[in-house]
């Protein structure tokens, strides 16, 4: 082959190698976290930032960039990361760590437990690739993240949906005082709620997005995205469907779940990017049970408890029931 031709051919790739989870064609924002802490940084000199030789793909090299005296690069070494954290929150600084989600709490999880919660130190865990949002296979998706800091006493989690839900909750959950997980979308993030009207992120707070009459999805992360493209599908053959966002995963805002689920009889699905166990469905599940609310119908569409296939994305998210056309046909189904 004539060297100049190889030279133009475009470098193959595969969707599994891209953590985005946007759709053709749909708006998105660069580096949305790494961005809004460079601004929220800019007048806070005890924010620093560490992790996990993953800067770049936690998009934290932009306060790497911004910040040089004010970034911490730990190496692989996620224990020492969670570590080093806690030791500088104990001298009052107010450390962001990021990496990996299945790195930051399956092996980094005694460190969090011990160093960082049980000292209620003022840390901000920020891990990337949450869920389903890479096709590397079990070693890189975090399926379960939520079930494993749901069980660490004082920890506040936050799994937000798309660029403004970060960008608006890096502020907040660094003047949050005390631990904080955050699922991380980095990269070329989606950005769809800005086209909710008066929509703003707050710390431990569910917002309803949109009313319908027949189905109510309470949902977080990128499922809440989901159900709103889903609400629009089934609009169009006359099923209502409400979307009741819940960003904050603990704590959790039981008043506002408890209303909507008994504002009117409909059936209740709870949608998101996690296994079914232990994670926002159950908690609702919990909560419904405890304030003696009965939905009409009450169905999980989350991942399954299982180890999930490595593959391409798209075709993952069909396979495991979280991309718009199958749970729009699980919620049909569901309906009757």
């Amino acid at each position: 082959m004539n060297p100049a031709v190889a030279e133009k051919k475009p470098r193959l790739t595969t969707s599994a190698m891209i953590a985005s989870i946007a759709s053709e064609g749909q708006r998105v924002q660069a580096a949305p976290f790494g961005k809004a802490l460079v601004d929220y940084a800019a007048s806070r000199p005890e924010v620093v930032g560490l992790t996990a030789d993953l800067a770049k793909y936690t998009d934290l090299h932009l306060f790497a960039q911004a910040y040089p005296e004010r970034f911490f690069q730990m190496g692989m070494a996620e224990q020492l990361l969670m570590g080093a954290a806690g030791g500088l929150a104990k001298e009052g600084l107010v450390p962001f760590a990021t990496t990996y989600a299945v790195f930051g709490t399956r092996r980094a999880y005694d460190f969090i437990h011990q160093v960082i919660a049980e000292e209620h130190l003022n840390v901000k865990i920020c891990c990337a690739l949450p869920g389903l949002t890479t096709g590397y296979g079990p070693s890189h998706q975090a399926t379960e993240d939520l079930a494993m800091m749901r069980g660490v006493p004082g920890l506040t989690i936050v799994d937000p949906c798309d660029a403004l839900d970060i960008a608006q909750a890096v502020p907040q959950i660094a003047a949050h005082p005390g631990p904080v997980y955050m699922r991380l979308l980095r990269g070329q993030v989606p950005l769809v709620l800005d086209e909710i009207e008066g929509y703003r992120f707050e710390l431990g707070k569910a917002k309803m997005l949109r009313e319908g009459a027949d189905v109510l999805v309470i949902a977080s992360g990128i499922l809440t995205m989901r159900a709103l493209e889903v609400a629009a599908d089934l609009a169009r053959d006359n099923i209502g469907v409400a979307v009741l966002h819940c960003p904050t995963i603990k704590p959790l805002d039981e008043a506002t779940i408890v209303a909507a689920v008994g504002a009117r009889p409909r059936l209740v699905v709870v949608a998101e990017n996690h296994s079914v166990v232990g994670g926002l469905g159950e908690a609702v599940a919990s909560a419904l049970l405890r304030h003696r609310v009965q939905p009409a119908g009450f169905q999980l569409a989350g991942l399954p408890d299982a180890f999930l296939d490595a593959g391409a994305l798209p075709t993952l998210h069909d396979r495991y029931g979280i991309s718009r056309d199958v749970l729009g046909q699980r919620i049909r189904g569901w309906l009757g």
